[in-house]
């Protein structure tokens, strides 16, 4: 047994979360692998995958039992987005997606809006997260989109961007400020907004440069007018909402991340375990074996503190912020440092599109970025040490 392997083993997962997670990687490995570089390549939305994911009941693992779900730990669920990504980064996304976007309505919905909306998701549907802009990005309180009360509904105007799952979602979690509250922060309210609503217009799906075949879309509200009931809360309470969602989603991007990372690895020795230059394996060079005790020692230590920041989670912590962020910053910095590692191990092979790190090293990247880009995060963990 590798020393990953009895990492795994740790994972603090019932019995039948351990069964589901064994579905899970089976799934991904035998459906879903084999079809990742087709998707990267062509940029198509892989709704088969998703069909897979759904047959399995996945979206139910956060979804209250009341509301049509099967819930497992948060533990479990971080678990099965790195073994999608692994597999399919673009899928992991996809899906993980789905949890950003719900655990707010979970979280923060009242029961009329739980029972209408959560079975949609509990049955197979995709959510969107919707809160960066074209001048609004890590900084989500600059945004600009508002939302004007009319009698029983409410008026959204403005303009989104970079949605993932934007143009196939069936609800969209639109972050907006509330028309009459000055205060930009105080201002910042949340809204449910179903597909087909009057005035929300899908606008272009972006080419990207990695996760390739995740919907990333622009997103346009003319007029768009959405029930009154659809909204969470209170006008002004958006901002608590908004923080909670990404000390929640910024874990399931670092398990995104580990999961690239974690693939990119087992590449990477696998290649240099048979290759040979001079006579010798190249995995026999010191050197080459430095570089490997050096990512899997890293690899080992990130993924240790995912499992921590889940049992905080699990737990019922409130306040971990701080070690959302550190986890999330070096879960994607590893990923993208192991990608780059392992093509460079496989020499010019590793810059073709016939090895997959080409692909794992393109994947990485994003991870950096999105959910706050590293910079905030470190801007973040070193300012939490200033004493008032």
């Amino acid at each position: 047994m590798s020393v990953f392997d009895r990492l795994d083993a740790g994972v603090p997962l019932s019995s039948e979360e351990r069964m589901l997670l064994e579905s899970v990687r089976q799934l991904a490995r035998d459906a879903i692998a084999p079809r990742a570089e087709h998707y990267d390549r062509t940029g198509e939305f892989p709704f088969d995958n998703i069909d897979k994911i759904n047959v399995l009941g996945l979206n139910g693992v956060f979804i209250p039992e009341a509301y049509g779900g099967a819930p497992l730990s948060y533990a479990a669920y971080l678990a099965c987005v790195r073994e999608l990504s692994r597999a399919c980064a673009s899928t992991g996304a996809i899906w993980a997606t789905n949890f950003h976007a719900i655990k707010p309505l979970i979280d923060f919905g009242t029961e009329d809006q739980r029972k209408r909306l959560l079975p949609v998701i509990a049955k197979g549907g995709l959510a969107s997260l919707v809160i960066t802009e074209p001048t609004a990005g890590s900084d989500a309180t600059g945004m600009k989109t508002t939302f004007r009360p009319d009698g029983d509904a409410i008026v959204v105007n403005g303009t989104k961007t970079f949605i993932t799952n934007g143009a196939h979602a069936d609800l969209y979690l639109v972050f907006g400020k509330w028309s009459g509250i000055d205060d930009g922060k105080a201002a910042i309210s949340t809204l449910v907004v179903e597909k087909g609503a009057a005035g929300l217009k899908v606008g272009r799906e972006e080419d990207k440069m990695g996760l390739r075949a995740s919907s990333t879309a622009g997103l346009a509200f003319d007029n768009c007018r959405v029930p009154r009931a659809n909204l969470l809360r209170e006008p002004g309470e958006g901002l608590k909402i908004l923080l909670a969602s990404l000390n929640k989603s910024r874990p399931s991007i670092a398990a995104h991340a580990l999961g690239i990372a974690r693939a990119a690895f087992e590449d990477a020795v696998a290649y240099i375990n048979q290759r040979r230059q001079s006579g010798r394996r190249i995995v026999e060079f010191q050197g080459i074996q430095f570089m490997l005790a050096d990512m899997a020692t890293e690899l080992a230590q990130c993924e240790a503190w995912l499992w921590y920041v889940a049992r905080l989670v699990d737990s019922g912590a409130t306040d971990f912020g701080i070690e959302a962020s550190m986890l999330k910053l070096r879960a994607s910095d590893l990923a993208m440092r192991i990608a780059t590692d392992a093509v460079q191990l496989h020499g010019g092979y590793g810059y073709c599109k016939d090895y997959r790190v080409e692909r794992l090293m393109r994947d990485a990247k994003i991870t950096q970025i999105w959910e706050g880009t590293n910079q905030i995060h470190r801007q973040l963990i070193g300012r939490s040490f200033i004493r008032k």
